[in-house]
């Protein structure tokens, strides 16, 4: 079935880890069937500590440093870029807390062996972290939910970042959100026609608190906000017409409500309606040249996102 050379890398972002990623990297597996060359890939985003010291002293394949803290998305696209660099056929994308069972990438990479997924990711047992409040988890499951409706696939874990992805893939995927990659690439992999495939895998005990998620709070400020830009980004259209639609409604009602009351005699005292109605619908004249314009730009950057993955399938 697999008649070609197979490369793997699994990358692992840091962000002052060098009290966990030993264990990590230790975990990771040394030979996988089906896949002939496994090469490991640390990004160090901007560490502190002395994480870039401790992951060549156990001699990973490759290191990318940054200067100064850019975030996870920002480390996990730069892993993207440097994997493909480095001839990678497949990617793996591992946390360096280790709170991924390293066992399941060979289950993880098996649909894109098989042609059967562009994307997998990784289906934490919810339910059965310990670790994870009751809050934590009704939040991880309606983020999930939410996730699914917008982006219309069914993705079960969306926030999971334990994710193989075929080089094909990671060449057509940009993410320009800083706070996360993980919801802005499903969507953007569904508006692209790739495949996404989840399967379920285990998780290890924690071994440290989780540094995207200060407090559930600001964890779901930032998913919405999140969503709501992605949302902007990739269905711009439907957005400022939506907007538009609602102003255009809240002004017919507003005219009709003047309009009755005029006819009845009663008008002189509700001027304020007409006001506000021509308001409204003045805006929404300018939400759907918004949308017009905004689809404009979609289209062209689709054509320039499609002359950027020939680039890079050339390198």
């Amino acid at each position: 079935m697999y008649n070609q050379l197979m490369k793997l890398v699994i990358q692992i972002p840091c962000y002052n880890e060098q009290d966990t990623v030993l264990t990590a990297l230790s975990a990771l597996p040394k030979k996988i069937c089906n896949i002939d060359e496994i090469e490991i890939l640390v990004i160090d985003d901007g560490s502190n500590d002395n994480t870039s010291q401790v992951v060549k002293d156990w001699g990973v394949d490759r290191v990318v440093s940054f200067t100064r803290n850019l975030g996870l998305a920002r480390a996990f696209e730069a892993g993207l870029n440097t994997s493909l660099q480095m001839g990678a056929d497949i990617i793996v994308n591992f946390d360096a807390d280790n709170q991924y069972c390293a066992d399941d990438i060979e289950k993880l990479i098996e649909p894109i062996l098989n042609k059967k997924a562009d994307i997998v990711i990784g289906t934490r047992p919810i339910e059965d972290i310990k670790h994870f409040s009751f809050v934590k988890k009704v939040l991880q499951k309606l983020g999930s939910y939410v996730m699914r409706k917008v982006s219309a696939t069914d993705v079960q874990d969306a926030p999971s970042g334990f994710r193989a992805i075929s080089a094909d893939a990671a060449r057509r995927i940009n993410i320009f959100d800083n706070y996360t990659y993980t919801l802005e690439m499903i969507i953007q992999a569904q508006r692209k026609g790739l495949n996404i495939v989840c399967v379920p895998i285990r998780v290890n005990e924690d071994l440290r608190p989780s540094r995207l998620v200060k407090s559930n709070f600001s964890y779901i400020v930032r998913s919405i906000v999140t969503m709501m830009r992605i949302f902007i980004i990739y269905r711009p259209f439907r957005f400022f017409a939506f907007i538009g639609l609602l102003m255009l409604l809240s002004a017919a009602v507003l005219g009709f409500r003047f309009l009755y009351f005029y006819l009845t005699g009663d008008g002189q005292g509700h001027i304020q309606s007409l006001i506000l109605c021509a308001i409204l619908s003045f805006l929404a004249f300018q939400c759907g040249l918004l949308a017009v314009i905004s689809d404009l730009l979609a289209i062209n950057r689709k054509l320039l996102e499609d002359v950027q993955f020939m680039l890079r399938e050339r390198k």
